[in-house]
C-alpha cells in the first residue's frame, strides 16, 4: 500500500487511545480525516478541535461523499470494534482498502529507524519516557503513544520522521506487524488469554516478536525474562543497573551502571519501582541510538509523566489522590507497592472497575489478593469493553474472594460519597474502563472539601 496515493483515511472506532494517535499523523501530514466511535469523550473532542469530523452513529449516509471513495480512501479499524459493524461491513463488501491500526502503523514505521517497546505492562510509560528523553537529546523521532503525555500534552510527537517510537501491543498479535530496528520487553506476564488461550502460546508471541527485529538491531530484556538479550534491573548483575538507590523528597536517587560507564546520582520523580525500570530501558535504548548519558540522565528527571499511570491529582499534607490504568493484578501489585513505598503508615483506599469478564475470570485469584493488600476496598462492576458477560463472572464473585473486611460494591454515582464517609489519607483509583472519565469529578470534588 502507497500511502502517497491515499488521500482520505476513515477510522472506525477513532476514539482510541492508539486509533486517535494515527488520526492526528495522518491530519498531520495533510490528509482528510475523518471517523466513527460510539461515544464522545474528551480525545473525541479533541480531535474534532483540530478539524477531523467525527459522528457516533453507525451509519453510512453520515459519513462524507469523500470517504466513499474506493480508490482513494484507507479505511482503518480497531479489533475492539465488532466485525459485524454496519460501516465495517458496508467498506468491506465494497472494495476499500481496509487495515487494522496495527499494519497501518507498521507501514509508517516501516522505513525509519524504529524503537518498538513490548510488555504486558508499561509500554505507554516507557514509549513516553523513551520520547521524552529522544525529543530533548534533538533526535528526529514520531511518536505514537497509548496515553497522553504530561510532557507534550499530546498521544502523538512528530519531530522529525527519521526515527519512530511505537508501542508493539501483544493484544490479538498486532506487535507481528512491526518491524523494529530496536525492541525492549519490559514483562511477560499472564494476559490476554482470550486471544492466546494459554500463557505458554503468549511467551511464544513475544519469541516471534523479537524474530522482526532488524538485521543487526538490539534486544533489551528486563533481567529475569526467558529471552536473551541486553539486560536491565535493579541492584543486581544487569547489563544497565540502578544502584545506591534512595528516595529523597519522594523522588529516586540512584547511580546508573551501563557497560562503560556509570552515572552517579541520578534523578526519576515517579513513584514506583516498575516504573523506575521503565526510565532505565528507556534510557539504555536511547543511549544506544547515540544520545550522549549525561544529557539522557538529565531529561530522565525532568520526565512529568503520563495521564492515569500512577498521577497525582491531588498532593497535600491532608489528602493525596493517584489515578492509575492498571487493570491486571501484576499492575495493581506495583501500584501498591508504589504508594506504601512513597507514603508510608497512610491509610489507603482503593477504587477499582475490573476490566474485562474474560481476564476477571482468568485471574479471579490474583486479582482478589492483590486488592486484599490495600486498607480499604470499594468495587465497581465490571467494565466489558468488547465482551459479552460470562456467566457468573460479577464483580459479587471477585469481592467475595477478597479477604480483608473492609471491602464494599459500589457504583460510579456513589464513589464521592463513599470517599467522604471513609475519610482516607490516601486515595487511589485504578482501572482500564470509563473510571477515568470520572477522575477530574472526584478531584473537583475533593479540593473542595479541602
Amino acid at each position: 500500500m502507497n500511502l502517497k496515493q491515499i488521500h482520505n483515511v476513515y477510522f472506525i472506532g477513532i476514539g482510541g487511545i492508539g486509533m486517535s494517535a494515527l488520526a492526528r499523523y495522518f491530519k498531520f501530514i495533510n490528509k482528510n480525516v475523518a471517523g466513527y466511535d460510539k461515544t464522545e469523550t474528551p480525545l473525541t473532542q479533541e480531535l474534532q478541535g483540530i478539524g477531523i469530523a467525527i459522528h457516533y452513529e453507525d451509519a453510512i449516509n453520515t459519513i462524507a461523499a469523500e470517504y466513499l471513495d474506493v480508490e482513494k480512501t484507507l479505511i482503518v479499524y480497531t479489533p475492539a470494534v465488532p466485525t459485524s459493524h454496519g460501516e465495517y461491513q458496508y467498506f468491506l463488501n465494497n472494495g476499500f482498502t481496509i487495515k487494522k491500526r496495527s499494519e497501518v502503523l507498521g507501514i509508517i514505521t516501516k522505513d525509519t529507524f524504529c524503537f518498538a517497546v513490548a510488555g504486558t505492562h508499561g509500554k505507554t510509560t516507557t514509549s513516553s519516557i523513551l520520547a521524552h528523553l529522544l525529543k530533548e537529546t534533538g533526535t528526529p523521532i514520531t511518536a505514537f503513544l497509548g496515553g497522553i503525555s504530561e510532557d507534550f500534552n499530546s498521544n502523538f510527537l512528530l519531530e522529525g520522521t527519521e526515527y519512530s517510537v511505537v508501542e508493539a501491543d501483544e493484544f490479538d498479535r498486532s506487535f507481528l506487524q512491526l518491524s523494529p530496528s530496536m525492541a525492549c520487553i519490559t514483562s511477560m506476564d499472564a494476559d490476554h488469554l482470550d486471544i492466546y488461550g494459554t500463557e505458554e502460546e503468549l511467551k511464544n508471541s513475544f519469541k516471534e516478536f523479537t524474530k522482526r527485529i532488524k538485521p543487526n538491531g538490539k534486544l533489551f530484556v528486563r533481567n529475569g525474562l526467558p529471552i536473551d538479550g541486553i539486560t536491565y534491573g535493579i541492584e543486581d548483575d544487569s547489563d544497565f543497573c540502578i544502584r545506591n538507590l534512595k528516595i529523597e523528597h519522594g523522588a529516586y536517587i540512584f547511580d546508573l551502571g551501563t557497560p562503560n560507564e556509570v552515572i552517579k546520582g541520578v534523578t526519576f520523580n515517579k513513584p514506583g519501582r516498575h516504573n523506575l525500570l521503565n526510565g532505565l530501558v528507556a534510557f539504555a535504548m536511547a543511549i544506544q541510538a547515540g544520545s550522549p548519558a549525561n544529557r539522557l540522565a538529565n531529561a530522565l528527571a525532568t520526565f512529568k509523566g503520563v495521564q492515569r499511570r500512577f498521577s497525582y491529582q491531588i498532593k497535600t499534607k491532608n489528602l493525596v489522590y493517584v489515578d492509575d490504568y492498571a487493570h491486571h493484578p501484576t499492575e495493581i501489585n506495583a501500584v501498591c507497592n508504589a504508594i506504601y513505598e512513597m507514603h508510608p503508615k497512610k491509610k489507603v483506599l482503593a477504587i477499582f472497575q475490573p476490566h474485562l469478564f474474560s481476564r476477571t475470570k482468568d485471574f479471579i485469584k490474583e486479582f482478589a489478593e492483590s486488592l486484599s493488600k490495600f486498607d480499604s476496598i470499594l468495587l465497581l462492576d465490571i467494565y466489558p469493553a468488547r465482551e459479552k458477560p460470562i456467566e457468573g463472572v460479577t464483580s459479587e464473585w471477585l469481592l467475595e474472594k477478597i479477604k480483608n473486611p473492609n471491602k464494599k460494591l459500589i457504583n460510579k454515582a456513589n464513589i464521592i460519597s463513599e470517599i467522604k464517609q471513609q475519610n482516607p489519607e490516601i486515595i487511589i483509583t485504578m482501572g482500564a474502563g470509563d473510571i477515568g472519565l470520572e477522575v477530574e469529578k472526584i478531584k473537583k470534588e475533593l479540593h473542595y472539601e479541602n
